[in-house]
């Protein structure tokens, strides 16, 4: 006789944080004040990378870290982003990290990395909206700069 584990998968809710964002994401701007509202991005240590995820009225639904990394790095790979996507039922997402070293240019491999979720959300039905990378004060909107 062979076991069969059954399993669940469910969504938990860790914390709700009040932030009046009754507006859709229209543009970079918002997207970069919501990222570092939620995240605090700009004074973390390390890189972090997090999407917010959107739903079909491109209000957020949801934030979630994928990945906390080094002074220079974070790992991340498409299974983590789009899991996080698909279990709070994005219709799009917008992806964010930060540069500590305070300078938003992005690097070959945050395009490179872009691509790869662009590609990996339009094979899910899930647009990758943006790719927000934000400093000292400042962001770059790699879709502003028409690097996807």
């Amino acid at each position: 006789m062979t076991r069969i584990n059954v399993y669940s998968l469910r969504l938990v809710k860790e914390s709700s944080v009040a932030y009046n964002l009754e507006k859709p994401i229209v543009n970079p701007a918002t997207a970069a004040e919501i990222v570092n509202r939620v995240f605090d991005m700009e004074n973390q240590p390390n890189e972090v990378f997090a999407i917010l995820c959107l739903n079909t009225k491109k209000k957020v639904a949801g934030a979630h870290i994928i990945s906390q990394g080094s002074l220079s790095s974070a790992i991340v790979h498409p299974r983590e982003v789009f899991k996080a996507a698909i279990l709070n039922n994005a219709a799009s997402i917008v992806l964010a990290h930060n540069h500590p070293s305070g300078d938003p240019e992005p690097s070959r491999e945050d395009i490179e990395t872009t691509h790869r979720l662009v590609n990996a959300g339009n094979i899910l039905g899930i647009n990758v909206l943006d790719h927000i990378i934000v400093g000292d004060g400042k962001y770059i909107s790699l879709k502003e700069l028409g690097m996807m």
